[in-house]
């Protein structure tokens, strides 16, 4: 059955480990796609997985299944899970990774991954990413119902995040990404912008700096500009055109960022 499967960790690219769920995927279902979403997430940073997942996983098709390994509780108490968000499946430890998917779709319980019948055997205690995870998502693939996995659990819904404040003529939020361009990303949302106050009169400020302007798109300025604008996320986004901006600001992940207008 050829069933989409993809992979999210916190392995780094090119590591062996990405290539081992892999081969236990192929070895029970050889006709899955496999995909990979990314495995640069930070080492450990349950957040950075919950986030990317959250962007990315709505623009695959419905019945994916998605293997997210960002496990720093490895053999450990914590559940490994399965729940059925929206059109999809999802496979993870329970340590807050779908939780802004689950928040989404507004889904509060998922399947405990209990049945070893599903597992490859001798599971290690460092790697349930290879040894749970993996057969559990070919067993999928392959028409498993997910009830035979386990029993019900709830999921754990909680999980740190950076606050975003807004008073009278202002919103204050984080960087919560630095992308490969070294755009920073915020966790200010297009909505939380005054619809009623021109873009062009926002005053952007990201640790020390503040932006030119704010534009739509990257190209409307030349070169080296430090621009904020929304990004494809619906976030807004520092960007230095033709630039770094992290490198050229030195600043990353958790700089405060402030946007702020005249009231009307």
């Amino acid at each position: 059955m050829n069933r989409i499967i993809t992979f999210l960790t916190d392995f780094g690219d090119g590591s062996p480990y990405v290539a081992q769920m892999k081969a236990v995927v192929l070895g029970l279902n050889p006709a899955a796609t496999l995909v990979d979403i990314t495995h640069g997430i930070s080492p450990q940073n349950v957040y950075h997985a919950a986030l990317v997942l959250h962007d990315v996983t709505p623009h695959f098709p419905d019945e994916t299944i998605h293997v997210c390994v960002v496990d720093p509780g490895v053999g450990t108490a914590r559940t490994l899970v399965y729940a059925r968000l929206g059109p999809q499946h999802f496979l993870a430890p329970d340590n807050g990774l779908l939780s802004l998917v689950a928040r989404r779709c507004d889904v509060a319980a998922g399947i405990a991954l209990h049945n070893p019948q599903y597992f490859r055997h001798p599971v290690s205690a460092t790697f349930h990413g290879r040894d749970i995870l993996a057969p559990v998502a070919a067993h999928l693939s392959l028409g498993l119902a997910p009830a035979e996995l386990g029993p019900t659990h709830q999921l754990q819904r909680e999980l740190a995040e950076p606050a975003v404040t807004r008073a009278a003529g202002a919103v204050t939020g984080t960087v919560v990404l630095v992308d490969h361009f070294g755009n920073l990303i915020s966790n200010i949302t297009r909505s939380l912008l005054p619809p009623d106050v021109p873009r062009e009169t926002l005053r952007v400020t990201c640790g020390n700096a503040s932006c030119a302007a704010f534009v739509n798109t990257y190209g409307q300025v030349p070169p080296q500009q430090l621009v904020a604008l929304v990004g494809s996320s619906d976030r807004i986004e520092i960007a230095l055109t033709c630039g770094n901006a992290s490198i050229a600001m030195g600043v990353s992940v958790g700089a405060p960022v402030q946007i702020a207008w005249e009231q009307p």
